[in-house]
């Protein structure tokens, strides 16, 4: 692990979100999707929102490093909006983010909505395509769906 990343993820409901952090997560996702990918898009959509929605993070030195949040889609989990800062890529964050994540799923189906570019990444945490590429805010997606366990 390098030294200036955090040794432990966090997760929270909406509802147990402080300001700071909300803030935070919010930030991170906005200079990623919106700013560093020119992504003109309505990041927010209501789901964070929701009492099944999980948010998981690292933070160090008040910084969120990395984030996802996990939403109940029916039978699924449906894993989305993730994101690592760029001073914080290559250290494994994405990694550790997408096991807490499953460890939370626990048994049941998990479905995410790839960067194509990505699906490899995916790949290895048992996640298969389902579906053709298309397009979303002019970068190719694949959707992917883990099985239950």
């Amino acid at each position: 692990m390098h030294p200036e990343q955090p040794a432990a993820p966090r997760s929270a409901s909406f509802t147990d979100l402080d300001t700071t952090t909300l803030y935070g997560i919010l930030k991170l996702r906005s200079e990623v999707f919106v700013v560093e990918q020119n992504c003109v898009y309505g990041d927010l959509d209501g789901r964070d929102l929701e009492p099944g929605t999980r948010h998981v993070w690292f933070e160090h030195d008040g910084e969120i490093r990395a984030y996802l949040r996990l939403l109940q889609d029916g039978e699924a989990q449906r894993i989305g909006r993730v994101v690592t800062s760029s001073k914080a890529r290559g250290h494994g964050l994405a990694g550790r983010l997408m096991t807490e994540a499953l460890r939370i799923v626990g048994h049941r189906p998990s479905v995410l909505e790839a960067q194509s570019h990505l699906t490899g990444f995916y790949a290895r945490f048992g996640f298969e395509p389902t579906g053709p590429e298309y397009l979303e805010d002019g970068i190719p997606h694949t959707p992917m769906h883990r099985p239950a366990r």
